[in-house]
């Protein structure tokens, strides 16, 4: 069988039409709006102090620990949003775990774990 009549036999069997994204990831199951918060957040870092600074910055893994800690408190007293940036400390939040997720998964900047 030729590949014109193998795309013939799979029309003839799937009149509707098919795609074959079984098992594919669904970006669409991300909730955009937020995502775009932890990008301005990211913006906001780039400018300040540099693009991908965040992977230089010396004991990262510590640091940004402590700083999802501190925005995760000032959101759970209710201060919506940082006073310097004025985004989501959510944002902020996220962007931390995004960091210390690359941080985990590139072996990099790694503290010693007891």
């Amino acid at each position: 069988m030729n590949s014109k009549q193998a795309k013939d036999e799979i029309k003839k069997m799937f009149p509707n039409g098919i795609k074959f994204d079984k098992g594919k990831q669904d970006w669409t199951l991300l909730p955009w709006d937020e995502v775009t918060d932890i990008v301005k957040v990211l913006d906001y870092g780039a400018k300040k102090y540099d693009r991908d600074n965040w992977q230089r910055v010396p004991d990262a893994v510590h640091r940004y620990e402590a700083a999802f800690f501190r925005h995760m408190v000032a959101f759970m007293h209710g201060e919506k949003n940082d006073k310097e940036s004025g985004l989501p400390h959510l944002a902020h939040a996220g962007c931390c775990l995004l960091f210390l997720a690359w941080f985990d998964k590139n072996k990099k900047n790694k503290k010693a774990v007891k």
